[in-house]
């Protein structure tokens, strides 16, 4: 079976949609690829932003909560996001996040220089430049991430013993790792095991991990039962369809197919422009409609 090429997607919890979307548009240049609604809870949006191409293993996803409930950064999430810039572009970043109001710190990350910030919400996020120059001054894409663990030996056991991911370096602080595909995002896990975290606005939901497709999907869900890990039933997300586990260090990994994508209801050049629904809730539009926040797009 094949290992974990790349992430898929990164899901967090913010705040206001509309500051969500502005941070992320107008400050990051991140596009706003979907809107549509939490399968779970229709009430709440989802959306969707990427880089400007819509690559894949590009794909940052959010849940605005407007109810004010600031969760708790710890074990069982993601921690902080790192997006990947073009190398020799730093100085540019630094002076564009400044520009805004973002409280920038110049800090090592991942084994580089890194700029460490936080969004309108207080989620922690990060730029790395990568190894290729860019006439482009964009995100392009996720550089990779840090995971709060609660046990990361199993976390480690898990990332390099099934799921494929190469170790790369280790100090008395963290451990750090890289996915094999050619997309070589970073994974950081500290070595203290974090204390408990607790949901909420300005938390990491979970980390997806991309697989080619529905059938991949099915071995994924076999072999994670055989290594003693719980998982979901096969879900349909519209864009893609995922399984769900809780690994050893209590952190929520998602591992999601490539297909069939996010053009299947909007072209290209539309992509983000209106509220897309699940077929399951389009009977209820109006009633959705009228309870999420109209978006500024």
């Amino acid at each position: 079976m094949d290992v974990i090429p790349r992430i898929h997607h990164i899901s967090a919890i913010v705040g206001d949609p509309n500051e969500n979307l502005k941070f992320y548009r107008d400050v990051l240049g991140l596009r706003l690829i979907k809107q549509t609604v939490n399968f779970q809870d229709p009430s709440v949006y989802h959306l969707y932003f990427a880089d400007q191409d819509v690559t894949p293993g590009a794909i940052m996803t959010f849940f605005p909560w407007t109810n004010r409930n600031y969760g708790r950064k710890g074990s069982g999430q993601g921690g902080r996001i790192a997006f990947k810039i073009s190398k020799g572009s730093l100085d540019y970043w630094y002076n564009r996040l400044i520009s805004y109001g973002v409280q920038v710190e110049t800090t090592q990350l991942f084994g580089k220089v890194t700029l460490s910030f936080e969004d309108s919400h207080g989620l922690d996020l990060a730029l790395v430049e990568g190894p290729d120059q860019s006439k482009k001054q964009e995100i392009l894409g996720f550089y990779g991430t840090v995971l709060l663990s609660a046990n990361p030996e199993k976390t480690k056991e898990l990332l390099t013993e099934i799921m494929g991911l190469k170790e790369l370096a280790h100090d008395n602080k963290n451990m750090h790792f890289e996915t094999v595909g050619k997309e070589h995002h970073h994974i950081v896990i500290p070595k203290i095991p974090q204390s408990i975290g607790r949901f909420g606005i300005g938390t990491v939901h979970h980390i997806a991990w991309s697989v080619l497709d529905i059938n991949i999907l099915s071995q994924w869900r076999l072999k994670l039962k055989e290594y003693d890990l719980g998982s979901s039933l096969v879900l349909d997300r519209n864009y893609f369809k995922s399984i769900y586990t809780k690994e050893n260090g209590k952190i929520v990994f998602e591992f999601a197919t490539d297909g069939p994508g996010f053009e299947i209801d909007e072209a290209k050049e539309e992509l983000g422009s209106a509220l897309q629904l699940p077929e399951q809730y389009e009977s209820k539009r109006s009633e959705y409609e009228s309870m999420l926040v109209k978006l500024e797009v």
